[in-house]
């Protein structure tokens, strides 16, 4: 028992994760690098990164799929995902920040807090994930990691604790000042900064240090009464009570250490790795998992150790030669090769063959996995992400938030005889990427494609072209509608059906309003225990789920809808559920009939960053799109435009700003909401 805990206690299993070109894969390449995982640095820019191992991530310098690897450090553990930092993948980031302990926020030292890297900081929050912030390129014009704390600050109202300052600015930027140990640490350039030395802190950079040493010990003292009553003492404090207070703060979420470096120029990653150690939790550290008993309905917990009962969770499929090999977190109990495990998802039971350590591309095969591990199965035929995997006594863990997809595409092969090799190829791709949707349009006897954005399916179309050898076709981007209604309306409804000559009865009382706008749908009962419907609610609300999949002005799904189950009869129990169903189902599409239905679209968060010069023409071609601008903020002689931007008006919006801006405005753009607009 002592054994397992000390290797619990030297596991780290975190991610990293940022804003697209925040540097994120370049600290990843370094960390391997440093750590003897490889024996050459990986570069976005060359196309050589490691973990960017897909042939379109190395051609495009983008992280398209989270790339999993385990590397030791000073005896310890880590087992990294490297996530990816475009909107369109974020459910990338998604399915790993729910199997990890621990997060490195990755910042650009000049663009500071982007609007991803505020998506990726808010997904960490709905996990309670611990992190840590590296604010990167601080080697770059424009570089302030001081203005990037306060970003960090302001935007997130998080409590950031720097624990270096930079030496040097810009392309002077040449150490870190660390404010536990108050020396200096400087890189060599001619070993790609594997050799790192300890020097006295300059006299420029003594009285800033002291500052920010205070500025340190009073957040310290102000989360761990402990430190304060060393604090107040007044003496000198000893490295380990320090750290010990930092790590307890870190992990109950509240503070996040801040370090800094320019990973590109080798400076920062190997105090990066020693704070990944030292503030972020193991798997003993965290909370126990907990989920739901589907027996009782009971919330239990699980706690990490081999000898628990298993729980794992499935977080990514990859088909591989026909063949599904699925991601797994064991948060507890052990698994081995030949074992057959309960997906409790599906009430299946399956047998695992093979068990793989991943790195990136490359796969290792073990014959066991503990607690605590990130490992590949294959044999698991029918479990596919956000599944549960367990054995003697079934739990069913909290799944993995699926984002719906805001865009469509019409695909079809060039030649008719790769109509089934087509719909294979397809239908991999669903099985690995849970925001790819497709689906048969019989009226217009296309293949349509639904995903998160314009380069989300071009990687897909990309994928079928030069995996499966398929010329397509492939048709104009579609908005994905949804409906939804503007008032209330009460309906009821009695459906009837003969059946074995007994005419059989249902009948159905609903109330149905308008939901705050991306709400999705509530379901509500009010009716009593007591009742003889009560037993039959599940079935009703089948009914109402089944009527808004398909709404009623153009058949889009119905969202932002509130609807209360009054009251509900039948006049034969053993046709109860079929009679139910069908009067919630037609009472539903009744009620939305006569409740003015409306068209609702896409709703884009939009930051736009441009030369001062070009302000007025972008403002007003974003006017033209009928964008709401919500802020406007002027940084010396740049400005960034934050709006909501309609999706039906923004397609050719990437060639329309380099033409508006002679190629110098940049932009990022996610989804954020669904809503009606004028003329929409």
């Amino acid at each position: 028992m002592k054994k397992e805990l000390q290797r619990l206690t030297k596991i780290r299993n975190i991610g990293i994760a940022a804003h697209i070109d925040a540097g994120k894969t370049t600290v990843t390449e370094r960390i391997l690098y440093y750590t003897g995982k490889t024996h050459k640095i990986g570069e976005v820019h060359e196309g050589t990164a490691t973990m960017d191992y897909l042939a379109q991530e190395q051609e495009r310098g983008i992280t398209i799929t989270s790339a999993v690897t385990t590397l030791y450090w000073n005896d310890y553990e880590v087992q990294l995902i490297d996530t990816p930092g475009h909107v369109d993948f974020t459910i990338e980031v998604e399915r790993s920040l729910r199997v990890l302990d621990g997060m490195v926020a990755v910042f650009c030292g000049v663009g500071g807090v982007e609007p991803q890297s505020e998506t990726v900081w808010h997904q960490a929050d709905k996990y309670h994930v611990p992190r840590i912030a590296f604010i990167n390129k601080l080697d770059r014009l424009g570089s302030d990691f001081f203005r990037v704390v306060d970003m960090i600050f302001e935007k997130f109202g998080a409590n950031p604790i720097p624990l270096q300052i930079p030496l040097g600015r810009e392309d002077g930027f040449y150490g870190v000042v660390d404010l536990i140990t108050m020396k200096g640490i400087a890189w060599d350039e001619e070993d790609m900064g594997s050799i790192y030395h300890s020097i006295s802190i300059p006299k420029e950079y003594e009285e800033i240090a002291h500052i920010y040493r205070e500025k340190l010990f009073d957040k310290l003292s102000l989360l761990d009464d402990e430190f304060m009553e060393h604090y107040l003492e007044g003496g000198p404090i000893d490295e380990s009570i320090i750290m010990g207070a930092l790590r307890k703060a870190t992990i109950a979420l509240k503070c996040v250490p801040v370090l800094c470096g320019t990973a590109l120029k080798n400076k920062g990653i190997q105090p990066l790795l020693d704070a990944v150690i030292a503030y972020l939790p193991s798997p003993l550290d965290v909370p126990p998992v907990s989920g739901e008993n589907p027996e009782t309905g009971e919330l239990e917990e699980r706690l990490a150790g081999d000898e628990e009962d298993l729980a794992a969770l499935a977080f990514k499929v990859v088909m591989e030669e026909g063949r599904k090999l699925i991601y797994i977190r064991i948060y507890s109990g052990k698994l081995k090769v030949g074992d057959e495990v309960y997906n409790v998802n599906l009430r299946k039971k399956e047998k695992v063959s093979r068990i793989y350590k991943i790195h990136a591309n490359h796969k290792d095969r073990v014959e066991e996995a503990w607690s605590g591990a990130i490992v590949g199965i294959v044999g698991l035929k029918e479990t596919s992400t956000g599944h549960t995997l367990t054995k003697s006594n079934p739990i069913l863990l909290e799944p993995i938030e699926i984002y719906q997809p805001v865009i469509s595409i019409a695909v079809e092969p060039v030649r008719n005889a790769d109509q089934d090799k087509l719909m294979i190829a397809l239908q991999r791709i669903s099985e690995e990427d849970p925001t790819f949707v497709l689906k048969a349009d019989e009226d217009a006897y296309q293949t349509v494609v639904s995903g998160m954005g314009e380069l989300h399916l071009d990687v897909i179309v990309r994928r079928i072209k030069e995996e499966s050898g398929i010329d397509l076709q492939v048709g104009k981007p579609q908005v994905v509608y949804k409906e939804s209604i503007e008032k209330a309306v009460l309906k009821e409804h009695t459906f009837e059906k003969l059946i074995n000559n007994i005419l059989c009865k249902g009948w159905v009382s609903l109330h149905i309003a308008p939901n705050v706008r991306g709400a999705g749908n509530i379901i509500a009962s009010r009716i009593a225990d007591t009742h003889p419907v009560y037993l039959f609610i599940s079935a009703i609300e089948e009914g109402v789920t089944e009527a808004s999949n398909m709404g009623v002005l153009k058949g889009y799904p119905l969202t932002d809808v509130k609807i209360d189950i009054n009251d509900a009869s039948f006049n034969n129990p053993e046709f109860a559920r079929l009679t139910l169903k069908m009067a919630a189902y037609d009472a539903f599409r009744e009620a939305c009939g006569a409740a003015n239905p409306i068209i609702l679209v896409p709703i884009m968060s939009l930051t736009v960053t441009t030369p001062n010069e070009f302000l007025g023409d972008i403002i007003g071609d974003l006017n033209a799109r009928k964008c709401q601008i919500a802020d406007i903020l002027a940084k010396d002689r740049i400005t960034v435009i934050q709006a909501n931007a309609p999706l039906t008006n923004m397609f050719g919006y990437s060639t329309d700003i380099r033409s508006l801006s002679q190629g110098r405005a940049s932009f990022t753009m996610y989804f954020s909401h669904y809503d009606r607009i004028e003329n929409g």
